[in-house]
C-alpha cells in the first residue's frame, strides 16, 4: 500500500469534530458529505491530506484501519468488533501460512481479520447457512481487503459436517456451537484451537460443559473482553462517559489426539509381578514416588 491515494481505495472524511465517513474512491464518481468534492480530484493525493469540500469545509482524508472500518462496515448482522478481534486471533494463534475454518461469515469482518492475519500461503474456508449474509461478505471482502484467491466460502449448514480436515485453527460464530463439536472435531488436526463466540452467559455455560463433556477437547478457556477509552484534553484526563463493555463471550479450546490402542489398552502385568491382592499389595509396598516426605504434587512444575 503506496502514501497516495488509488482508485477504488476506502478513505475516511474526518471532521474538525471526530466525525467520520466511510466513502470510497470510485473514478467518475463525487464524494457527497457536507457539500461535495469529485473522487477523481483526490487520486494521487497522499494520505493524511486535508481536503476542501464545495461548501468550503476541511476534511482530513485517511484509508481507514482495520478498528476504523468494522464500525462502519456495511451489514444486516452484528460484526465482531475489534476489541474481540484481537483476542480471537491471539488466543486463537492464527499464524501465516495456516488452514482456518470459519463456521457463520456474517457480514465478514472476521473474515478479512482472518484473511490478514494468514497471508497469501494460507487458507480461510468460511462456512455460511444464510445466501443474503454470504453476498454482503463477498462485497465487503471483495470491497475493503481485495482479490482473496485463498479464500473458499461455501454456502451450507456446517452442522451437517465439514468437508475439509485437519485444519490448524476452526472458529465458530454461533448460537448453539455445543451441537458443532463433533464436525468441528473431525475438521481440526490434533492439537489444533478451537474459537467459539458466543453473546450471552447462558450459551457460554452450555458451550463448555458440552466442550467438557465431549471428551474430544482440552485446555478449555473463557473470558470476555472490555475496552475503555480515555478523554484527554488538558488538565481534563478522565475515562470517556460511555464505554464498550460486553459483546461477546470467547470460548477457546485445544482438540486433543484421539487416544491410541497402545494407550488406552491397560499394559500387561510383568511375569514376575504379584498377584493383585498379594502379599506385596497387603504389605502396602512403598516405592520411591510414596516417600510421605517428598513434594507435594502442587509443587510440581
Amino acid at each position: 500500500m503506496e502514501a497516495t491515494l488509488k482508485p477504488n481505495d476506502a478513505v475516511l472524511f474526518i471532521d474538525r469534530k471526530g466525525r467520520r465517513y466511510l466513502k470510497m474512491l470510485r473514478p467518475g464518481t463525487r464524494i457527497l458529505i457536507r457539500g461535495e468534492i469529485s473522487a477523481d480530484d483526490l487520486l494521487g493525493v497522499e494520505e493524511g491530506s486535508r481536503v476542501k469540500l464545495s461548501t468550503g469545509e476541511t476534511f482530513l482524508v485517511l484509508r481507514p484501519t482495520y478498528a476504523d472500518l468494522i464500525p462502519h462496515l456495511p451489514r444486516r448482522a452484528q460484526v465482531i468488533y475489534p476489541k474481540d478481534t484481537g483476542p480471537l486471533l491471539v488466543w486463537g494463534d492464527v499464524f501465516p501460512g495456516a488452514t482456518v475454518i470459519e463456521g457463520g461469515v456474517g457480514a465478514g469482518a472476521l473474515t478479512i481479520a482472518l484473511l490478514r492475519a494468514v497471508g497469501p500461503a494460507g487458507r480461510v474456508i468460511s462456512y455460511e447457512l444464510r445466501e443474503d449474509f454470504a453476498a454482503a461478505a463477498r462485497r465487503n471482502v471483495a470491497a475493503f481487503f481485495g482479490a482473496a484467491t485463498n479464500w473458499t466460502l461455501k454456502l451450507g449448514d456446517l452442522y451437517a459436517g465439514f468437508a475439509e480436515t485437519g485444519a490448524d485453527r476452526l472458529f465458530l460464530d454461533l448460537a448453539e456451537p455445543g451441537r458443532a463439536l463433533g464436525v468441528a472435531a473431525r475438521a481440526l488436526r490434533a492439537g489444533g484451537v478451537l474459537v467459539c463466540y458466543v453473546p450471552n452467559a447462558i450459551q457460554l455455560g452450555d458451550t463448555v460443559t458440552a466442550l467438557e463433556r465431549d471428551g474430544g477437547f482440552g485446555e478449555v478457556e473463557s473470558f470476555e473482553t472490555l475496552l475503555r477509552n480515555w478523554h484527554v484534553k488538558g488538565l481534563s484526563v478522565r475515562p470517556v462517559h460511555r464505554m464498550v463493555a460486553h459483546s461477546g463471550f470467547i470460548i477457546v479450546s485445544r482438540r486433543l489426539a484421539s487416544p491410541s490402542r497402545a494407550a488406552s489398552e491397560p499394559l500387561p502385568a510383568p511375569a514376575d509381578s504379584p498377584a493383585p491382592g498379594g502379599r506385596d499389595a497387603m504389605a502396602g509396598a512403598s516405592g520411591p514416588d510414596d516417600d510421605p516426605s517428598g513434594p507435594d504434587d502442587d509443587d510440581q512444575l
